[in-house]
């Protein structure tokens, strides 16, 4: 057992999956900073600030995952070369344009909540209620924000 009772094998587990869902996060974060600054066009308004919103969403999220990583006992990665080797999202550079920018957002979702129903399942597992709440909250609140998108693209 850990520190917090949990199984010791399962908990390196959940970290290492974390690590690499942590990842996902900081890249798709820089991504949404970049389309944050470099949408233009008629819908620039609008989806700047949907960008600044969602990205200081995914800040707090970043958060919340590493200190996850560290409560199960693992070390969360904390380096740029760490992210790109391990992320599931291409980093994207020089998009401006609002359904491109609009569709890389929904690719990272997907990619995202794949993996977060995947840490569902293991936590799960592990009894792991920490993590597993964790995951289940973020699914919920991305879901509501696909089909937001998703309708955004569809107009």
């Amino acid at each position: 057992m850990n520190a917090i009772g949990l199984d010791k094998k399962k908990s390196k587990k959940l970290s290492e999956k974390l690590n690499f869902l942590l990842a996902d996060y900081m890249v798709f974060y820089q991504n949404t900073r970049g389309l944050h600054w470099n949408i233009k066009g008629e819908k620039f308004f609008e989806l700047h600030l949907k960008f600044e919103e969602l990205y200081n969403d995914l800040i707090i999220k970043i958060d919340e995952i590493a200190e996850r990583i560290l409560t199960l006992g693992g070390i969360p990665t904390h380096t740029f070369e760490d992210y790109l080797k391990d992320t599931a999202i291409k980093s994207a550079k020089n998009v401006t344009e609002a359904i491109p920018s609009v569709e890389l957002i929904l690719d990272s979702f997907e990619k995202i909540l794949i993996k977060q129903r995947e840490l569902l399942s293991l936590s799960a597992d592990a009894d792991d209620e920490g993590t597993n709440a964790l995951m289940s909250d973020y699914i919920r609140e991305q879901e509501k924000l696909v089909w937001m998108y998703s309708a955004y693209i569809q107009s």
